[in-house]
């Protein structure tokens, strides 16, 4: 098949440009700034901005298969406010949905989130929501895929846990109590390039979390670990923490706000794990405490 994977050149991205080639599919990397070192050996570059109709469009021609991948990290304030993630999640969907009904592409996976919700509590979850239905009300056949946040070589999440936690005494929001179920990028890549290879993953919702449950507090800790640091974890009232992050968020560069605060109150977990639709079982999926090379936490 051929397949464009925009937003290609990012984390996920490139791990599955590579999934894919090894597959045996023709693959065009669709970015801002595609740099081709940074891909597998036979990919094709494509230059765009999914907030700008025209310049993605021709990519889509003669395209079998579409995944949108794009997306703002959740877990820091987006480059000019909060709206970008309006223009780029629910604004960058409906273009690439357009760009692919235009050149009659049969297949679209959309990446979303955990909670996505047009009426959720942050601009990421609400934009993610509202993109979620203009793929539902398309004519294309399309799959939806929500993972758990995602870790490995190139992810911010492990990164995000240590600006948070400085070693030996780290105050954390609520203890670290949220509750994470981190996926494995190698792990979810090989589900990501099935959807387009079975009829069956057509106009199904999947949400898709690894083999275990984390806290903040237990991944900060697993974090230190794996740079020969311990962290002893101080509590900090949600509500003082919602008040900091929303004064400091103000600061230009300061690299949290409000939403950062929302985000933590709530969990980052599967109620059902859609693995199994893909015959994977959670013994098949790799900890974060076995890819970190560390002992998990007691």
């Amino acid at each position: 098949m051929n397949v464009l994977v925009v937003g290609g050149s990012g984390f996920i991205g490139q791990h599955l440009c590579e999934e894919l080639v090894e597959r045996g599919h023709d693959v065009t990397a669709l970015s801002r700034d595609p740099d081709p070192s940074d891909l597998p050996d036979g990919v094709e570059t494509a230059v765009g901005d999914v907030t700008a109709y025209d310049s993605i469009e021709p990519a889509f021609a003669g395209q079998d298969a579409v995944y949108n991948l794009v997306s703002l990290s959740p877990l820091f304030k987006p480059r000019g406010g909060d709206e970008r993630h309006i223009e780029v999640h629910r604004n960058g969907t409906e273009h690439c949905l357009r760009a692919a009904a235009e050149h009659e592409v049969s297949r679209f996976v959309q990446l979303s989130a955990l909670g996505a919700d047009p009426a959720g509590d942050t601009h990421y979850i609400r934009a993610k929501g509202r993109a979620e239905n203009l793929v539902r009300d398309t004519d294309i056949d399309w799959t939806i895929v929500r993972p758990s946040v995602v870790f490995g070589d190139g992810a911010e999440f492990i990164e995000f846990t240590r600006k948070l936690t400085p070693p030996f005494l780290a105050p954390l929001p609520g203890g670290g109590k949220t509750r994470f179920q981190p996926i494995y990028v190698g792990d979810l890549v090989p589900m990501l390039a099935d959807m387009i290879a079975d009829d069956s993953h057509v106009g199904q919702t999947y949400e898709l979390g690894g083999p275990e449950v984390l806290t903040l507090a237990e991944v900060a800790k697993l974090a230190r670990r794996a740079r020969g640091q311990s962290v002893t974890v101080l509590p900090v009232p949600m509500a003082l923490t919602g008040v900091g992050l929303t004064v400091a968020g103000s600061i230009p560069g300061f690299p949290f706000g409000r939403d950062q605060y929302r985000s933590l109150q709530s969990d980052n977990t599967v109620a059902d794990n859609d693995i199994d639709a893909f015959d994977v079982s959670e013994d098949d999926l790799t900890t974060l405490a076995a890819y970190l090379d560390v002992t998990p936490p007691v």
